[in-house]
């Protein structure tokens, strides 16, 4: 069984906790070990090869989809990696994951959305393996039965009895709450996203009701030829399940939730006594239903409210009204039409080197970053034009590079880059290398640098 997991989301209804550099999926949330991600491909696990699981993302979250899988102790194939080259929604993301994943081959395959919560993973993966013989005659989907009448998920009518689920009598649309009440007395499941089919059935129903996008993965073997030729993206439910007569809905009672907005988390994670969820630092007197997510762990008091949500981040704030928490999105396009970089730019980054986190600044004076690089991994040979860098090994041994100097910086020790000097890092150890770095100049942007020598190919 071949597993397609798509990991391109951005996540914009849960800003500014998710960013689109570093979307939900990515993120460990209310002090989780794991991400979404992870938690996403260990379903995969359960159900198919390590060689077998294909993962669909874009450019800028490829070095962050390695090391998401690398922290879980695997040695992935980047070649299983597929980066969509421009994004064009789901239905060609999956003819991208069917075509790599299968070769023209007939498999069953199955598609995870890679940021959703599963709270019973175990009976998903029996599910999902009990639906093989009916995934050779139906594409399936896996819907949820609703425990209340939620606007914010598309809704499917059960028809007749088909194998172990049902065909499918109707899509329905995002509802009002009136409508959403209606379903839920129709007997209707929410759709839930995740598929299951036969490669080769799943391209002929393509062929038959989007013929441009299965000419475009048929005629090009290359992404970026493909993904070009298709003028106009759709997703699976709009170009494939509305239209095709073999389309069927499995049922599941998972613990199944897509975390589409902040209000969704109290249908996930657990409070105290009075309702409120947090990281474990919060202080409530006479509040209830709050959640709260702080940076590292801040402190955060909230007295004599309720049904509050408050993300505070490092550079950003959020306090809403737990009922308004969907409207999130229209703050992200007011930011947008600002050109703030606060939509697309979190604190923290990942790197295919590791990750640093900005710690302070002044905007064209100095920047202090937390840069954490992996056991083994070393950093482009590299020169800024318009700053300087101190760095200070606060964790593990550095191999620094400046010009033809090379020097091994220990823990405690620094050493000071002038700009226009080339210079690289490396973790030489076994170990993490923790480095604080003191960024001064004019311009302190991450465009300003000029790489000569970068295994990643950047």
């Amino acid at each position: 069984m071949k597993t397609i997991i798509l990991a391109g989301g951005s996540g914009t209804r849960l800003w500014p906790l998710s960013r689109r550099r570093y979307p939900k999926q990515f993120i460990k949330i209310m002090g989780a070990e794991t991400s979404l991600f992870q938690d996403t491909f260990m379903r995969a696990r359960m159900l198919s090869d390590l060689e077998d699981i294909y993962v669909v993302t874009n450019k800028r979250m490829k070095f962050l989809v390695m090391g998401e899988i690398e922290e879980l102790g695997y040695d992935y194939g980047e070649n299983q990696i597929l980066v969509e080259p421009e994004a064009k929604n789901t239905l060609p993301a999956i003819c991208y994951g069917v075509t790599e994943a299968c070769g023209g081959k007939c498999d069953s395959v199955v598609v995870f959305p890679s940021d959703h919560v599963v709270g019973k993973p175990e009976k998903l993966a029996r599910v999902i393996r009990g639906s093989e013989e009916l995934s050779n005659r139906a594409i399936i989907t896996f819907g949820v039965k609703p425990d209340k009448p939620h606007t914010g998920y598309g809704y499917i009518k059960l028809g007749e009895k088909n194998g172990n689920g049902f065909g499918v009598a109707a899509f329905r649309e995002k509802p009002d709450e009136k409508r959403a009440v209606s379903y839920i007395e129709e007997g209707c499941l929410w759709n839930s996203g995740i598929f299951m089919f036969d490669s080769g059935m799943f391209m002929e129903e393509v062929k038959m009701h989007a013929p441009a996008i299965h000419d475009a993965f048929s005629r090009n073997g290359d992404a970026k030829e493909a993904f070009s030729s298709i003028s106009d993206g759709i997703s699976i439910d709009y170009g494939i399940m509305e239209k095709t007569g073999i389309a069927s809905v499995v049922p599941i009672d998972v613990g199944w939730n897509d975390l589409g907005s902040f209000e969704s988390f109290y249908e996930v994670y657990e409070g105290d006594s009075h309702g409120n969820i947090d990281g474990g630092n919060s202080i409530f007197i006479e509040a209830g239903s709050n959640l709260v997510h702080a940076e590292d762990g801040k402190a955060v008091a909230i007295v004599g409210a309720k049904d509050l949500v408050v993300i505070d981040d490092r550079d950003a704030l959020l306090v809403c009204g737990k009922d308004s928490s969907q409207r999130v999105r229209d703050v992200v396009g007011i930011l947008e039409e600002m050109d703030d970089p606060r939509v697309e730019y979190p604190v923290s980054d990942y790197r295919p080197w590791g990750h640093y986190k900005v710690l302070e600044e002044e905007k064209n004076s100095f920047k202090i970053k937390r840069i954490t690089i992996m056991p083994g991994k070393k950093l482009s040979l590299q020169v800024h034009r318009h700053r300087s860098e101190h760095w200070v090994v606060v964790n593990g041994t550095a191999k620094a590079t400046i010009d033809d100097n090379v020097k091994m910086v220990k823990t405690g020790e620094s050493v000071f880059v002038r700009a226009g000097e080339r210079h690289r890092l490396e973790n030489p150890g076994t170990d993490k290398l923790e480095i604080i770095e003191v960024q001064m100049g004019n311009y302190l942007e991450e465009d300003d640098i000029v790489r000569f020598d970068d295994e990643y190919g950047r």
